[in-house]
């Protein structure tokens, strides 16, 4: 009959100092080794228990994996001498060290940070590969195992992104995403079962913080539209913010990518980058003003209107994308200057012409165009996003209950 027990393997000293742990299994008079990853001096083990002493830090913990490792061992042992009496310890050894079984968090994690890059991805590729490493710098290996990612291992991984890294409650709550999303495909390829999932009702819950919405009102428009004596930088950065509102909010990754070509009948055709959807809208009357301030700098009808992406490399996604966010704090930091000659407190940048036209639309516009002109898959996004600006009815009711 087989035996498996871990011991302290005393042949392969680390330079400093320290011994690996691993499983010992016995079949036979034959002996196999599984190491854990785990290292220890000689002074922290207890060679009769067969355990780590009180002296090493966290010993509780790393005896508590121990014996996980030890006790999933026995039960593919049972398994195996059950369905065959005569196995050897090397099958015993392949069993439990399958590549599944033996796969860590972070290597599943470039799995998922390479498909991001095959698919072209590239934002989310950027702050999910942050999150990641935030996640292993706070392990302190890239080698921990989904059995320790339990509970109370991730709110303390909450702790360290709100003390060290400083992070508001929305960014904590995308990293813990990315964890959920890589726990759940470590559960569908069989490296972890779903009893020990943390995410839940009654573990770790994941809600979204609700975030306030404020855009322009027609005044702070009416003054930012007649607003002069503006740098040509200003001008330029107030032209492309009023040709995102002017087109429903859109996004600027959309509009630095317009080029006069998709202009025609009176209409803009232009596929949205995010989602690659198609898209045809009716020049606004105000729009040509500001087509006309860069005609001349037009080149061909295959040219971009404004001249950020006229350098940029369009077969390379990473080369278009570090110019978007270059354009992109380009233009806040104007909007920044603008806002504050044109006295409106509320906090001007690009994204905020979205949230301008979702606040002047209001109530007035179907709910079904508003989904079409912000391009939401489903109407319940734009139901939920209108809803941050659409307070007559909230109005209407204080008013009859305090106008006495």
């Amino acid at each position: 009959m087989a035996s498996i027990k871990i011991i302290l393997w005393k042949h392969d000293q680390k330079k400093d100092g320290t011994f690996p742990l691993a499983l010992r299994i016995t079949q036979n008079r034959k002996t196999r080794y599984i190491f854990t990853g785990k290292y220890i001096f000689e002074k922290d083990w207890d060679a009769a228990a067969s355990k780590v002493k009180k002296s090493y830090p966290n010993s509780t913990r790393l005896n508590n994996l121990l014996l996980t490792k030890l006790q999933e061992a026995n039960r593919t042992l049972l398994d195996l001498e059950t369905e065959d009496k005569g196995i050897s310890s090397k099958q015993v050894k392949s069993e439990i060290t399958s590549p599944l079984s033996n796969k860590s968090f972070n290597e599943i994690a470039q799995i998922y940070i390479q498909e991001l890059e095959d698919n072209k991805k590239l934002t989310r590729l950027s702050s999910d590969r942050a999150r990641v490493n935030h996640f292993i710098e706070f392990a302190g290996s890239d080698n921990i195992n989904f059995r320790e990612i339990d509970e109370a291992y991730l709110r303390r991984y909450m702790t360290f992104l709100r003390t060290k890294k400083k992070n508001g409650t929305r960014s904590i709550i995308n990293a813990l995403i990315v964890i959920r999303t890589i726990y759940n495909r470590a559960i569908k390829l069989g490296i972890i079962e779903r009893k020990h999932y943390p995410f839940g009702a009654d573990k770790i819950r994941i809600k979204f913080p609700e975030t306030e919405k404020i855009g322009l009102s027609v005044d702070e428009m009416k003054a930012l539209e007649s607003l002069g004596g503006l740098t040509p930088q200003e001008e330029h950065a107030r032209h492309v913010w009023l040709f995102s509102f002017l087109l429903a909010g859109m996004r600027v990754a959309d509009v630095l990518l317009i080029r006069w070509s998709d202009i025609y009948d009176g209409r803009l055709h232009y596929r949205m980058n995010k989602n690659e959807k198609i898209l045809s809208l009716k020049l606004p009357a105000k729009i040509y003003a500001i087509l006309d301030a860069y005609r001349e700098t037009q080149e061909n009808a295959d040219d971009f209107i404004f001249p950020e992406m006229r350098k940029a490399n369009l077969k390379s996604p990473k080369d278009i994308l570090a110019k978007t966010k270059t354009a992109n704090k380009k233009f806040n930091k104007y909007l920044e200057t603008i806002a504050q000659k044109a006295g409106i407190t509320k906090k001007l940048t690009m994204h905020i012409a979205r949230h301008t036209f979702g606040n002047i639309s209001g109530d007035k516009i179907p709910i079904q165009t508003l989904q079409r002109l912000y391009r939401h898959s489903s109407i319940t996004t734009t139901i939920q996003y209108q809803a941050n600006f659409i307070h007559k009815d909230f109005d209407e009711a204080l008013d009859s209950v305090t106008n006495f």
